[in-house]
């Protein structure tokens, strides 16, 4: 993990292997970014005009490298775009900053050492640069060969290490709202890369059983309670979502409790998350070219863990308490078939229609324990639905709920963090299609508009009163395209900024 710091030093004095600057897009072509003083000084004042003659703009993700003026001890500089210059008395916005960093971050690979001279006007913005930079320097090497003939299954890394340390220039040691903010970038930084390991460990090492045991690891680490029922436990207690979708596979499910108490906590939140450590559709099979990326199915059980443990690490006021719906759906002759009916934890019946929508199965029985604990709010997230992804694209998730202001809320901190959202609709008369003449209801209905329908299904299994928001984040969680900002290829961590959000929402009573 990069280290990162923050320091009031003057950039030409300070020994690195880059000093990382900003520069806006202006109305008359590029403009050197606050935090960039000094280095634009060494130009005389004409790094601007030295940018632009180098094809530089200011267009956000653009990076122009140039020689670091005489007397600095770096000898690299580094200007990364930050999109439109703010107005007068404006500000840059926290994710713009995010994103450069990220941008400079990614491109510092195998750096020992880098300074982050961009705009830091708050703590706010001290924040945003510390999540950019940890973020945007993250890297999944764990199963490459070292080049030196390490073996298949050597952990050693390959080719360029991330950046190892980060400085932030304009950031005050001392003073404590930037020390808090930092702290906070760091613990929510460092468990979402950890749900983005998650997601890109291939599905032969993260079964249901080594997610549980990597969450009773965090849990003991952080002073968390944790329950794992397995198969046997599951079965006793009348678990037919989970165990109807594992039931195909070698690797048994799981149903994992994490819990975060406090003592001055006065509310008390469930996330619940779709762990389906590999998803191959079961006897409905997926076709040929749909199967490669499954493994991260887990994506939402991933974004849950991650978000309780990061509610511990920075001791916030508010219970939370993490379900992780664990299972493999695989094809095999006990695996559950289309035309089967589960019996539900709640004691609904359910026929199943299409195997591969499994994840609303899992889901169902999580969502009823967790109803049964009665907390202010459950919030769902599961890579659910194509259908979404077809609505939204792959870089915005869906939230859907049974309470418009509870939804709205929802979707203002996902944006307030940075992670695209957008609320969609629970229309009443999709519910008809998912009308059995043989069980209570079937995990299919209407193929138009099937993202909805899933969120439909959901919320038969919430508790009656209980305010709840369900998010398909089946676009963003998983990159496949080349890496952007502060997201890299492969597992993005979605969702987890959104949840610790509302975690900190709910802490300080601002959530309604």
């Amino acid at each position: 993990m990069t280290a990162l710091t923050l320091s009031t030093s003057a950039a030409p004095g300070l020994r690195a292997d880059a000093i990382v600057i900003g520069v806006a897009k202006g109305a008359r072509g590029p403009v050197v970014a606050p935090g960039a003083e000094a280095v634009d000084t060494a130009y005389d004042g004409k790094l601007a005009a030295v940018l632009e003659t180098l094809g530089a703009s200011g267009a956000e993700g653009e990076l122009t490298k140039l020689p670091a003026p005489a007397g600095f001890k770096a000898p690299l500089v580094i200007a990364v775009g930050l999109g439109a210059e703010p107005g007068r008395d404006a500000e840059y916005e926290a994710e713009a900053l995010r994103r450069a960093a990220g941008v400079a971050a990614r491109a510092l690979a195998g750096a020992r050492k880098a300074a982050f001279a961009l705009p830091v006007e708050d703590a706010a913005a001290v924040g945003a640069l510390g999540e950019g930079v940890l973020l945007g320097a993250y890297s999944f090497d764990t199963y490459k060969d070292n080049g030196a003939g390490a073996g298949k299954n050597a952990k050693a890394k390959n080719g360029r290490a991330p950046l190892a340390e980060g400085v932030l220039l304009g950031g005050k040691p001392r003073d404590a709202a930037h020390k808090a903010a930092l702290a906070r970038a760091t613990a929510v930084s460092e468990e979402l890369n950890r749900a983005r390991d998650l997601v890109n460990t291939p599905p032969n090492d993260l079964t249901p059983a080594a997610f549980a045991a990597i969450a009773q690891g965090a849990a003991k680490e952080h002073g968390l309670k944790i329950q794992v029922l397995d198969d046997k436990a599951l079965a006793k207690d009348g678990y037919g979502g989970i165990l109807g979708v594992g039931g195909g596979s070698a690797a048994t499910p799981r149903l994992v409790k994490l819990s975060y108490t406090h003592a001055d906590a006065e509310k008390h939140l469930a996330f619940v998350g779709k762990g389906i450590t590999y998803d191959s559709g079961g006897i409905s099979l997926k076709p040929a070219g749909h199967n490669e990326t499954m493994k991260c199915d887990m994506s939402g059980a991933a974004a849950v863990f991650a978000a309780v443990v990061t509610a511990a690490r920075l001791g916030l006021p508010v219970n939370v308490t993490g379900w992780l719906a664990l299972a493999e759906n695989m094809p095999s002759g006990t695996a559950v078939r289309p035309g089967d009916v589960l019996r539900m934890y709640s004691g609904k019946t359910v026929e199943v229609l299409n195997t591969d929508a499994e994840g609303r199965l899992v889901l169902a029985d999580a969502l009823w324990a967790a109803s049964a604990e009665q907390p202010d709010a459950i919030v769902d997230v599961a890579t659910l639905t194509g259908a979404m992804m077809l609505a939204l694209g792959s870089r915005t998730f869906a939230v859907m709920g049974n309470d418009d202001a509870f939804r709205s809320a929802v979707h203002e901190a996902a944006e307030e963090v940075g992670e695209p959202a957008w609320p969609m609709p629970l229309p009443e008369h999709l519910r008809k299609g998912m009308d059995s003449p043989t069980a209570d209801i079937a995990n299919m209905g209407e193929r138009m508009g099937g993202g909805l329908v899933a969120g439909l299904f959901l919320r038969e299994f919430v508790g009656e009163g209980i305010t709840w928001a369900h998010l398909d984040i089946a676009g963003p969680a998983f990159n496949e395209g080349g890496a952007f900002g502060y997201t890299p290829k492969g597992g993005t961590g979605s969702a987890v900024r959104t949840l610790v959000r509302l975690a900190e929402l709910t802490a300080e009573g601002d959530l309604g």
